[in-house]
């Protein structure tokens, strides 16, 4: 078992740190489903006022729940419906200060107020994506989404 304890002064240092740390899970082991299950439980154990960290899968084009920490959670999500759908059609980041305002918005969690979505892209292949969500609103800025798309980009390469 690890036992990661992650504290910096900044964000950048924080988020090189949880860099680190995952690189190290991951290396050596080959099952993307490993790999994202160790993920979520590195993010969700390391990263403040967060309530929900998972990975949705492409599967078929549509999400499909893949390993995750939180609450339990809507299992199928098509493209083009709510953040992460959003997310996955459109390939890019999803930074949203209030879910409750974003059109097609699915609440699987009533206590989450705010959501990043990351795509996973390996050689132009959607893979799925990487959800947070935070019941703070506004909990996610610039710093944040640097910091989680080097953690994406790591986990586009493991899974």
């Amino acid at each position: 078992m690890y036992d990661y304890r992650i504290e910096a002064a900044d964000k950048r240092t924080f988020y090189a740190d949880i860099a680190a740390a995952l690189e190290g899970l991951v290396a050596g082991e080959s099952d993307g489903i490993a790999n994202m299950a160790n993920a979520a439980g590195l993010i969700y154990e390391t990263l403040p006022d967060v309530n929900w960290v998972g990975f949705y899968r492409n599967i078929g084009g549509e999400l499909v729940l893949g390993p995750f920490q939180g609450r339990p959670a809507c299992i199928r999500i098509p493209f083009g419906t709510g953040v992460c759908g959003a997310a996955a059609e459109k390939r890019q980041v999803q930074r949203v200060k209030d879910v409750h305002a974003f059109p097609g918005h699915i609440a699987c969690d009533s206590a989450s107020n705010s959501e990043i979505v990351l795509p996973l892209i390996r050689d132009g292949e959607l893979l799925g994506v990487l959800d947070l969500d935070s019941p703070k609103h506004g909990r996610f800025d610039d710093e944040d989404e640097a910091g989680l798309r080097l953690v994406a980009e790591i986990l586009a390469r493991a899974i």
